[in-house]
C-alpha cells in the first residue's frame, strides 16, 4: 500500500476530508495522501462566495479564514425583477468573497501543517476498486490504498470510474468579471458591497437566477457577476445564457462582450444518487453541490466532515464497504439542508408562471426568510463535529 488514504482531488472537499481526519482522528493523519492534477495555487472557476456555514466550519477546525484576502458583503439581496427581499447578518457580513485559487491553496497550506502529503501535477487516469483495496492509475505511476476518496469535482475521474451508469444531473453556469466603477448607475440603485440574485429569468424556462456582488482580484475591487441554471428542464425552449447574463449587465452599464466569459458545470446533489462503492466515497462536487443555488464552498467543508467521521469508523470496525455512508450524509445537517434544497428548487424552478416569482419573492417576504431560517441557512452550527 502506497498509502492506506488516497484523497482525490485537493480543493474544499479533499482538503477538508484531510483536516477534519486530522482534527477527529490523528492516527489516521500520517496514512494520508491528497493527489491534485495542478500545482497550488492553481486557477479554479468559481464566483467564490463564502456563506456563514463555510466560516462556521473553518472556525470548528481553528482556522480564521481573515487571512485569506477577501471582501465582504454587508447584504445579500433576492430578487424578482430587481425587486424582493433581503437578508442582513446585524453581528457580521452576509457574504464573504474570496478568490478559489487563494483559498483553495490557503487551506492546502493548512494541511501541510498537519504532515498530510499533497501530490500535485498528478493526473488521475483509472480508479479500480477490488476486495482488498483501490488501484489508482495516474500519470505519474500507479498508487494503492486501502480506500480512496473522490473529491475531484463536477466532472472527476473517480465517480465515472466507480459508478458509470449513475445519472448525472448537471447545472449550467457562466460566469464574468469586471471592474468595480467608481460611480454606478443602475436601475435599480445598487450599493458596491452588497450581493444580487434575481430569478426574473424563471419564467423564460431558465431554471435559475443571474448574481451580481464585489470581488477582488490581487487587491483590486472587481464584480463578479454570472448565471446558473439548474438545467431541470432541458428539453424546453430556453433563451441562451448568454443573452440572458448581457441583458441583465447591459441594464447597469455594462458590456459583456468587453471582457471574459467563462462557463462550467456544477453537478448537483440527488437525494437518491449513489455516493459510494466498497472502499471508495465521493464528496463535494462529486458527491453533489446544492441545487438551489449552486453552492458548493460550504457543501465541500461540510462533506469533509461527514465523510472523516465515515472513514474513522471504517478503519476502527475494519469494514471498508461504506454501506453507512449515504445515510450519513442524509441524516447529517448537511444532508437535511441538500435535500431542503433539492425540493425546493423542483418547486420554484419548475412553477415558471410570474406571478408564482412575485409572490415567492415579493409578497411572502416574511414566510421565506423564517423558513430559509429555521430549514436552508445556519446548518454548519447544527453539523455534529465529534
Amino acid at each position: 500500500m502506497d498509502k492506506d488514504i488516497l484523497i482525490l482531488g485537493a480543493g474544499p472537499a479533499g482538503l477538508s476530508t484531510a483536516l477534519h481526519l486530522a482534527r477527529n482522528y490523528p492516527h489516521l493523519a500520517t496514512r494520508v495522501r491528497v493527489l491534485d492534477k495542478a500545482r497550488h495555487p492553481r486557477p479554479k472557476l468559481c464566483a467564490g462566495g463564502l456563506v456563514i456555514d463555510a466560516e462556521v466550519i473553518l472556525e470548528r477546525l481553528g482556522l480564521d479564514v481573515d487571512e485569506v484576502p477577501h471582501v465582504d458583503a454587508s447584504a445579500a439581496h433576492f430578487d424578482f425583477a430587481g425587486k424582493g427581499l433581503s437578508i442582513r447578518n446585524p453581528k457580521r457580513h452576509t457574504l464573504r468573497v474570496i478568490r478559489r485559487d487563494e483559498f483553495d491553496a490557503w487551506l492546502a497550506g493548512k494541511v501541510r501543517e498537519q504532515g498530510i502529503e499533497i501530490s500535485e501535477a498528478v493526473t488521475v487516469k483509472n480508479v479500480i476498486p477490488d476486495s482488498e483495496g483501490v488501484t489508482v492509475e495516474t500519470d505519474a505511476g500507479t498508487f494503492r490504498a486501502q480506500i480512496v476518496i473522490g473529491a475531484d469535482g463536477s466532472n472527476g475521474v473517480t465517480r465515472r470510474c466507480v459508478l458509470p451508469n449513475e445519472p448525472v444531473h448537471t447545472a449550467r453556469v457562466l460566469e464574468v468579471l469586471t471592474p468595480e466603477p467608481v460611480e454606478r448607475d443602475a436601475i435599480p440603485p445598487h450599493e458596491t458591497n452588497h450581493a444580487y440574485f434575481d430569478f426574473f429569468c424563471v419564467p423564460s424556462g431558465i431554471a435559475g437566477y443571474t448574481w451580481d456582488f464585489p470581488t477582488q482580484i490581487k487587491g483590486q475591487p472587481m464584480r463578479c457577476w454570472g448565471i446558473y441554471d439548474m438545467n431541470i428542464i432541458a428539453d424546453q425552449n430556453r433563451p441562451p445564457l448568454k443573452e440572458t447574463l448581457s441583458a441583465e449587465m447591459s441594464r447597469h452599464g455594462f458590456d459583456l462582450n468587453q471582457y471574459e466569459l467563462k462557463g462550467h458545470p456544477i453537478r448537483w446533489f440527488d437525494p437518491f444518487n449513489k455516493i459510494c462503492v466498497p472502499r471508495v466515497l465521493l464528496v463535494g462536487d462529486a458527491a453533489g453541490a446544492d441545487p438551489l443555488f449552486g453552492e458548493g464552498i460550504s457543501m465541500a467543508l461540510g462533506y469533509g466532515n461527514v465523510a472523516a467521521h465515515e472513514i474513522g469508523a471504517a478503519f476502527q470496525h475494519r469494514d471498508y464497504s461504506f454501506n453507512g455512508y449515504r445515510r450519513r450524509v442524509l441524516k447529517d445537517a448537511l444532508g437535511q439542508t441538500l435535500i431542503t434544497r433539492w425540493f425546493i428548487a423542483q418547486v420554484v424552478y419548475t412553477f415558471k408562471w410570474k406571478w408564482f416569482q412575485i409572490l415567492l419573492w415579493r409578497v411572502l417576504k416574511p414566510i421565506v426568510l423564517i423558513a430559509a431560517w429555521l430549514f436552508i441557512l445556519n446548518w454548519g452550527l447544527r453539523q455534529r463535529m465529534k
